[in-house]
């Protein structure tokens, strides 16, 4: 320690008084506090997690939130990025409800943390579930785009016969939807419908709490149409159950799907992505969010999470936590006037 620091502890305890001067008893005192101050800074800033880590996702195992919490537990254990056991905790319910409520209920510690999506803002909108401004926005992951499926054997040929069978009559085809009204699922078939004048609240609608309950039901024929994932598309391409009219992507995908036409090729500006993210409990400290803004940027640079990126048919938009907010304000303003286009909008 220097002398100007010992002096200043010493004149903490009532000594030196008589041996130093005004001036120089201030300054010492001054340096001392700021010590303090600078040792303060230094614990903040070196926050870390201390005991395990739970992600929570909305959906069952497998499905599209649930991947990518498996693909970050992965990548951050492994690289050794987060030190503590991470968990994968599955809240499924209210469209993506229970899971928010459930955040929202944890302890602003920075030890649980949740994939979030436009749903988010959708469920509010419509006045389903908490607002994202009660929430800490850590960091903005990625975009996806969907893919619009029908049976292998369905009677609806393509995009064009599909919006044109419904231009007739908006009860000839029953959609499954994954996991409320109003969310990117839903937009993937309602844009192209609704740029052609049809009456979106006059389809038939059915909600599921995922997407793997709304394709058991297409495949059971009790629904006609849904809207899935890219990813989860090339899975079910592959096994032959499933045959695909559009995707909702400004140009084609690339492998498995480029022979799938955009609703672009196809003649509508329809262009749908759901983003997902990172948040956590409303009231998070600087130092937590600091640590876990700067420890997913790492994951995302990492060489595993760019297969993912690639074999998911992900699109990499990284933000940090206060970028992330201002893209949140802008989407919810734009969501507002499609969903209230739509009628789901609160009427509260």
């Amino acid at each position: 320690m220097s002398r100007d620091c010992e002096m200043a502890t010493d004149v903490v305890h009532g000594r030196y008084a008589n041996e130093a001067g005004p001036i120089r008893l201030l300054v010492a005192a001054l340096g001392f506090f700021a010590l303090l101050g600078q040792s303060a800074n230094a614990t903040a800033a070196e926050w870390k997690p201390e005991k395990f880590v739970e992600i929570v996702v909305s959906t069952p195992p497998g499905n599209g939130p649930d991947r990518t919490a498996r693909v970050m537990q992965g990548i951050l254990q492994e690289k050794k990025y987060v030190e503590v056991p991470i968990n994968i905790g599955n809240k499924v319910g209210g469209g993506s409800v229970v899971a928010y409520t459930y955040l929202n209920s944890r302890p602003p510690d920075g030890h649980t943390l949740m994939i979030a999506s436009k749903a988010l803002l959708t469920n509010h909108i419509a006045g389903r579930g908490p607002s994202y401004t009660e929430f800490t926005p850590l960091a903005h992951l990625f975009a996806e785009y969907m893919v619009v499926a029908v049976k292998p054997d369905s009677s609806i040929a393509s995009g064009k016969d599909l919006v044109e069978r419904v231009k007739k009559n908006p009860q000839s085809v029953s959609f499954g939807v994954a996991t409320s009204l109003g969310n990117p699922i839903h937009q993937s078939m309602a844009t192209p419908l609704r740029a052609e004048g049809v009456d979106i609240k006059s389809l038939r609608n059915v909600v599921f709490n995922a997407g793997s309950a709304s394709m058991a039901a297409m495949m059971g024929g009790h629904i006609d149409v849904v809207a899935v994932t890219a990813a989860m598309g090339v899975q079910l391409i592959a096994n032959k159950q499933v045959r695909l009219l559009a995707a909702t992507s400004p140009k084609r995908l690339h492998g498995a799907l480029a022979e799938v036409p955009t609703w672009r090729d196809l003649g509508y500006d329809a262009v749908v992505s759901q983003w997902r993210g990172v948040v956590g409990p409303k009231g998070m400290s600087e130092a937590q969010i600091a640590f876990w803004e700067r420890t997913l940027k790492r994951m995302t640079e990492a060489e595993e999470w760019a297969r993912d990126l690639d074999k998911n048919f992900w699109s990499a938009e990284f933000m940090g936590a206060r970028e992330m907010r201002k893209y949140m304000d802008r989407d919810s303003v734009a969501l507002r006037v499609f969903l209230g286009d739509l009628g789901l909008t609160d009427k509260k």
